[in-house]
Protein backbone atom coordinates (compact mmCIF):
# COMPACT_ATOMS: atom_id res chain seq x y z
CA UNK A 1 0.00 0.00 0.00
CA UNK A 2 2.70 2.59 0.81
CA UNK A 3 4.16 2.15 -2.66
CA UNK A 4 0.77 3.02 -4.10
CA UNK A 5 0.83 6.37 -2.25
CA UNK A 6 4.24 7.21 -3.69
CA UNK A 7 3.10 6.35 -7.21
CA UNK A 8 -0.07 8.38 -6.72
CA UNK A 9 2.00 11.34 -5.52
CA UNK A 10 4.21 11.18 -8.61
CA UNK A 11 1.14 11.11 -10.85
CA UNK A 12 -0.36 14.15 -9.13
CA UNK A 13 2.91 16.08 -9.34
CA UNK A 14 3.18 15.34 -13.04
CA UNK A 15 -0.37 16.57 -13.62
CA UNK A 16 0.13 19.86 -11.75
CA UNK A 17 3.63 20.62 -13.01
CA UNK A 18 2.23 23.37 -15.26
CA UNK A 19 1.70 25.60 -12.19
CA UNK A 20 4.60 26.22 -9.78
CA UNK A 21 2.36 27.24 -6.86
CA UNK A 22 0.14 24.21 -7.21
CA UNK A 23 3.16 21.93 -7.65
CA UNK A 24 4.73 23.36 -4.49
CA UNK A 25 1.54 22.87 -2.49
CA UNK A 26 1.16 19.26 -3.63
CA UNK A 27 4.83 18.57 -2.92
CA UNK A 28 4.43 19.92 0.61
CA UNK A 29 1.41 17.67 1.16
CA UNK A 30 3.36 14.69 -0.14
CA UNK A 31 6.29 15.37 2.18
CA UNK A 32 3.98 15.48 5.19
CA UNK A 33 2.13 12.26 4.24
CA UNK A 34 4.87 9.96 2.95
CA UNK A 35 7.24 7.87 5.00
CA UNK A 36 10.83 9.16 5.29
CA UNK A 37 12.13 6.46 2.95
CA UNK A 38 9.46 7.37 0.40
CA UNK A 39 10.39 11.04 0.65
CA UNK A 40 13.97 10.10 -0.21
CA UNK A 41 12.75 8.14 -3.22
CA UNK A 42 10.55 11.08 -4.23
CA UNK A 43 13.54 13.39 -3.98
CA UNK A 44 15.52 11.24 -6.43
CA UNK A 45 12.57 11.05 -8.82
CA UNK A 46 12.01 14.80 -8.59
CA UNK A 47 15.62 15.60 -9.45
CA UNK A 48 15.26 13.69 -12.71
CA UNK A 49 11.75 14.96 -13.43
CA UNK A 50 12.56 18.68 -13.22
CA UNK A 51 15.76 18.60 -15.26
CA UNK A 52 13.95 20.13 -18.24
CA UNK A 53 11.62 22.29 -16.10
CA UNK A 54 13.68 25.21 -14.78
CA UNK A 55 10.61 26.88 -13.26
CA UNK A 56 10.31 23.95 -10.82
CA UNK A 57 13.97 23.92 -9.73
CA UNK A 58 13.16 26.04 -6.67
CA UNK A 59 10.92 23.29 -5.28
CA UNK A 60 13.96 21.12 -4.52
CA UNK A 61 14.61 23.28 -1.48
CA UNK A 62 11.53 21.75 0.16
CA UNK A 63 13.26 18.38 0.16
CA UNK A 64 16.57 19.59 1.59
CA UNK A 65 15.31 19.73 5.18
Amino acid sequence: MPRAMLDYTKTILQKVSFDVKLFTRELQKAISRLLPSEVEELKIWLQYYIVDKPELQSTLILLKS
